[in-house]
């Protein structure tokens, strides 16, 4: 069964960093483990899971806290409720800024959505309502998406007179396509849930009762391999996104060369060899 709390400290801790390690109450983001599974949930259900300085904040602490975290393998992000994955921004923090602390909202939400995004383990959001501005820049930060039949998905800031701010422009493009993307943009129309499966938003779409199971079946055809490896995986794609071709080839090689003097890479080809399952250990 899951276990609800908000962090799990690590055993190499004493009692004092315990103490401390725990201190920090979350009022909006929730974690649980189900095995080596992360589960965390923006629970703002009153604003649909919108996103304020508050929220964001906890989401970096969790993601600081779950990276250290040596028996999470993979993570899972929803919204609390069946209405909203994170229907956007907070508007009415929104309003209130001027052009010094607009670049510190954006800027502050870009390092944490990066953060996740070069998470060492992979994160997969499951989308079960609006995911929206913010909430869809947060979707496109994770490395994998799924989606509920009630899910939608969109930008929709130029409507409000202004752009995404949290990595939208540049994330959607790479994603789904240049074309597709600005017409996104521009245009700020939202698309269902069949419609971003087609144009490669989502990986898969599935009925709303089912989506944390489907995402934890998911995540663990994932897992369920050589953690290292993986690690490396997402590595080599990410940094190929933003380096010449030739550079990229090299990151990839020394990864692949790592690799082969891991514990990992001799249990994987020997239980190949073997006709058994590996047991990995992350080394």
């Amino acid at each position: 069964m899951p276990r609800a709390a908000i962090f799990r400290p690590s055993h190499t801790l004493d009692t004092a960093s315990e103490q401390s390690f725990r201190m920090t109450d979350l009022n909006y983001v929730k974690v649980e483990w189900d095995g080596e599974i992360a589960v965390v949930t923006i629970d703002r259900q009153d604003k649909l899971n919108a996103l304020n300085a508050d929220v964001v904040g906890e989401l970096g602490e969790v993601f600081s806290n779950l990276r250290e975290d040596d028996e999470v393998r993979g993570v899972i992000l929803t919204g609390a409720g069946n209405k909203a994955f994170v229907a956007g921004a907070d508007i009415g923090e929104l309003a209130t800024m001027n052009s010094v602390t607009g670049v510190k909202v954006s800027r502050d939400g870009q390092d944490v959505f990066r953060a996740i995004e070069l998470f060492p383990k992979p994160v997969l959001a499951a989308v079960g309502g609006y995911a929206l501005g913010g909430g869809c820049e947060l979707a496109l930060a994770c490395h994998l998406r799924i989606a509920s039949e009630r899910a939608q998905f969109g930008l929709p800031e130029v409507g409000l007179g202004i752009i995404p701010g949290y990595g939208g422009t540049i994330r959607l493009a790479r994603l789904i396509g240049l074309g597709r993307a600005i017409e996104l943009t521009l245009t700020g129309d939202t698309v269902k849930a069949e419609r971003a499966h087609e144009i490669g938003l989502v990986s898969k779409v599935v009925q709303g009762d089912s989506l944390l199971d489907e995402a934890k079946a998911l995540l663990r055809r994932i897992t369920s391999k050589g953690p290292v490896a993986v690690r490396m995986a997402l590595e080599s794609i990410y940094r190929g996104l933003d380096t010449p071709t030739g550079e990229a080839l090299g990151f990839e090689s020394a990864m692949f060369g790592l690799l082969a003097s891991t514990d990992d890479m001799r249990e994987g080809m020997h239980a190949f060899l073997e006709k058994r399952k590996p047991d990995f250990k992350g080394r």
